[in-house]
């Protein structure tokens, strides 16, 4: 495949390849034409329609890549993260150590992970929360990053990295004290009322409002045994004051009777989800609220299971909760319901980037199409979450932001680990399965 140019505001890239996903169409488009320039994408034709002559660069009368064997795909987008930890850590003394590091130390730890992430194809990020302001904090250096990649410098700069994927934070999570969430929240007791906690929240600059109604799964027991933490009616209440702001909320809930009030709640998205009962998914669908089933973090006590001394009980409840979650996400996907790919990177083992793909990969075992996964890592994400950069598809206007690929996605998402072009801003890297994953 002819090298990609490096593409700048005067200066556009035609780009002519054999398929384009674009993050708007389950069905892939052939024989594709793309225009882009360093701020966004100028031209898309399907079926062999080439561009207007006042959108590529004067006398230009041939693509400047040909690539009948690539495919086109938008930048990925993570809808699930916590970028204050580090999720390629396993060992559990050095993650805890880590959780009593400084705020600053935290965010020295978490720059370095952004450029990486850029290189490894992520357009975009929702951060999930931390206590210590590392996501606000990342949010904030988004949103001063002005102009287009090759304008800057690459690299770290005395503010932080110009090479960044967009990203936003709810910052703290909210939760009750006592409870499960103090690592990464705090709790509604510090404020009179649920709409005081979350005008605190967009005092502190939160994108978002991330709620803790439930506890964790018990391993042991294979089930979540704590009841729920939040009432439906205390739900309602942080779901409409955070609406109030224009603001999405995003909950934490496993177990159904929490999921249950969560649904009931209005809450935007449930996140994790495991043990969703059939008819809590059919709400979910005709209420539009999202689900980001994020597989990574169990799975991954699976797959290190000997690390952990996890005895035949405990792997078995694992995988019959996995094997469940599974059957889920497949009638989820036959109803309608909007799913989007969130890997909860930071949890143990599940590395930053790395562990996206990962769980786009679990999705496709557990019974999703191939272009159904990568629809809920792209599109469906820049449809549901709103943010602030149009990134997750590939349409004029929106940002040049994507991967090019002669490994076919679509017939397996495996693949997305295979050499591949990224194209950032303009800014063109070669990322392939060597990649240094140190930090992530």
């Amino acid at each position: 495949m002819t090298l990609v140019p490096i593409a700048t505001p005067d200066h556009p890239v035609w780009l002519h390849v054999g398929t384009l996903l674009d993050g708007s169409h389950v069905a892939p488009a052939k024989d594709a034409h793309v225009v882009y320039d360093a701020t966004g994408i100028r031209f898309v034709g399907r079926d062999g329609q080439t561009p207007p002559a006042n959108l590529v660069r004067p006398g230009q009368t041939a693509p400047d890549v040909v690539a009948p064997d690539a495919t086109l795909l938008p930048g990925l987008i993570d809808a699930h993260t916590h970028l204050f930890l580090e999720g390629g850590e396993l060992d559990l003394d050095k993650r805890a150590a880590a959780l009593k590091q400084s705020s600053a130390e935290l965010l020295n730890a978490a720059l370095p992970r952004l450029e990486k992430l850029v290189r490894l194809g992520l357009a975009g990020v929702r951060d999930a929360g931390d206590k210590d302001g590392v996501g606000l904090a990342l949010s904030r250096l988004c949103k001063s990053q002005v102009g287009p990649v090759s304008d800057r410098t690459l690299g770290q700069s005395k503010t932080g990295p110009t090479l960044m994927p967009y990203l936003d934070s709810p910052g703290a999570a909210i939760h009750h004290r006592g409870r499960y969430g103090s690592f990464m929240g705090g709790a509604v007791e510090e404020f009179a009322s649920p709409a005081d906690c979350v005008a605190a929240r967009v005092a502190d600059g939160a994108d978002r409002i991330k709620l803790i109604p439930t506890g964790i799964i018990n391993f042991q027991k294979g089930a979540v045994t704590a009841e729920p933490q939040m009432t439906t009616e205390e739900l309602r209440a942080f779901v409409a004051a955070a609406g109030a702001t224009g603001r999405q909320t995003l909950a934490h809930a496993s177990g159904d009777a929490g999921i249950e009030r969560v649904v009931e709640g209005g809450v935007d998205s449930v996140e994790h989800g495991f043990f969703m009962r059939d008819d809590q998914l059919q709400r979910m669908r005709d209420r539009r609220t999202a689900w980001v089933p994020t597989f990574a973090p169990v799975q991954m006590q699976v797959d290190e299971a000997a690390r952990y001394n996890w005895d035949a009980n405990v792997t078995g409840n694992l995988q019959r909760i996995l094997d469940a979650h599974a059957a889920s996400l497949v009638k989820a996907h036959a109803l309608g319901v909007t799913i989007l790919a969130g890997s909860d990177a930071g949890s143990c083992g599940v590395a930053h980037g790395l562990g996206l793909l990962y769980e786009m990969e679990l999705m496709e075992r557990a019974g999703l199409p191939a272009a159904a996964v990568i629809h809920a890592a792209t599109g469906a994400a820049a449809d549901r979450l709103a943010f602030g950069q149009k990134i997750g598809r590939i349409a004029p206007g929106w940002l040049s932001r994507f991967i090019l690929t002669r490994h076919s996605p679509l017939a397996t998402v495996k693949n997305l680990r295979r050499a591949r072009t990224v194209v950032f801003d303009g800014c063109v890297f070669e990322t392939d399965e060597t990649f240094d994953a140190t930090g992530l």
